[in-house]
């Protein structure tokens, strides 16, 4: 059982990706630039204390979730993954 997009379903589904994609590299680029800035700061005003290790690592944390959101497609797993062991077992149900 295999299942036909549109054209119009198709490409509904490839802009929510390069959405995601777009949304991804905002927030990268946002880190990237931002948590310099945060260890600048916090190295001029009070050296020795660094603060600057607690938003950096939990940006970063957020980025590996959201980096797994957007990505996880390549991995095989995701509603795509879902998707096609949902028709497997439907398949497998037809044949006995």
């Amino acid at each position: 059982m295999k299942i036909n997009f549109t054209e119009e379903e198709k490409y509904l589904r490839a802009k929510k990706r390069v959405d995601n994609l777009k949304g991804f590299y905002s927030n990268l680029i946002s880190y990237c630039l931002v948590i310099p800035f945060l260890i600048f700061i916090n190295l001029m005003t009070s050296p020795d204390y660094h603060w600057f290790w607690f938003p950096m690592f939990g940006w970063g944390i957020g980025i590996c979730f959201h980096a797994f959101g957007v990505f996880n497609h390549k991995l095989g797993l995701g509603k795509d993954w879902e998707e096609r062991k949902i028709r497997e077992f439907m398949d497998n149900d037809n044949k006995f």
